[in-house]
């Protein structure tokens, strides 16, 4: 669930702008945060030792053997061992222990950058006066309160309700390592990288795109050509930055269903508007766009 928040809060800051100058650094660590919660959600992931879990922990693991000349090396330094078993189960587990704090620390390094420059809002406007900001308290303490009872709610409604709603049934099987499930899919908060993963025939090609998909997003603040950060004023980018959302959604939706079929032709049309939407649309539609006449000088000017 707490993937769910995420996400939510990286593409509002896409729609809004948020990765924009002056706040470059923040939205880099806040990738940053991302990239380490995937690592240790994967790490987490293989620690019930079911039939999901030691499967995935093959397939990740195996993705390094694609390095030219190192990768089998690498390979086998990560699992301590030549193929997975207790050895990689104690190292995950280490690491799973130790990845939350070094989350933490980034994530008080997030809120320092974040402070520096001050949040972002949905005008993608600078402050320059008291008017444009509102109290700390009640006001932000009141929505942000309310979001964790909303939050909480919902999270407790799954729990107890609910609890095996997201669960594999084939990670209740005890680790086999001579029984290869029917079909290896990623959970749903890193399915669409997965998508990009299989898409590509070439095993190094589809390791290449998968990387290259996350570390893009570390140099948005750079691709992003346009004066003005939010899409509220974009009339023509805005279009385009929804079509992306969905598109992202789809590329989760095909990356936890077998790879054949309409299923592998939906993931690689997606895989090609991801890297179109960051590497063409992106630069070009910024250089494309002018202010708006209603363009508003502040943010108080907006309400």
């Amino acid at each position: 669930f707490f993937f769910i928040v995420v996400y939510l809060h990286i593409l509002r800051g896409m729609y809004y702008g948020s990765f924009k100058y002056p706040r470059e650094l923040s939205w880099i660590l806040g990738v940053f945060i991302y990239f380490l919660m995937m690592a240790t959600s994967f790490l987490g992931y293989t620690l019930p030792w079911g039939q999901m879990s030691y499967w995935a922990a093959t397939v990740i693991t195996n993705l390094f053997s694609a390095i030219p000349f190192i990768g089998e090396g690498l390979k086998t330094w990560l699992l301590g061992d030549y193929t997975v078993g207790n050895a990689t189960l104690n190292r995950f587990f280490a690491l799973h222990y130790v990845f939350p704090f070094v989350i933490l620390g980034v994530v008080g390094l997030h809120v320092v950058a974040v402070h520096i420059h001050g949040s972002s809002n949905p005008a993608g406007l600078h402050i320059t006066s008291k008017d444009d900001t509102v109290k700390f308290f009640p006001y932000m303490v009141a929505k942000d309160a309310l979001a964790m009872c909303v939050f909480g709610v919902i999270i407790s409604a799954v729990i107890f309700f609910g609890p095996n709603l997201m669960a594999e049934v084939d990670n209740y099987i005890p680790a086999d390592p001579l029984v290869t499930p029917s079909h290896i899919v990623a959970n749903w908060y890193l399915a669409p990288f997965y998508a990009i993963l299989r898409a590509v025939p070439d095993k190094l090609g589809g390791v290449a795109l998968m990387f290259a998909s996350i570390v893009i997003l570390y140099v948005l603040p750079w691709l992003d050509t346009s004066q003005i950060r939010s899409c509220n004023y974009r009339p023509i980018y805005k279009w385009f930055m929804m079509l992306f959302f969905v598109n992202f959604f789809v590329l989760g939706y095909v990356g936890m269903k077998p790879a054949e079929g309409t299923y592998l032709l939906i993931a690689r049309l997606g895989l090609v508007y991801y890297f179109v939407f960051f590497l063409v649309l992106t630069p070009l539609i910024g250089k494309i766009e002018k202010k708006p006449k209603n363009f508003p000088a502040s943010i108080n000017d907006v309400h």
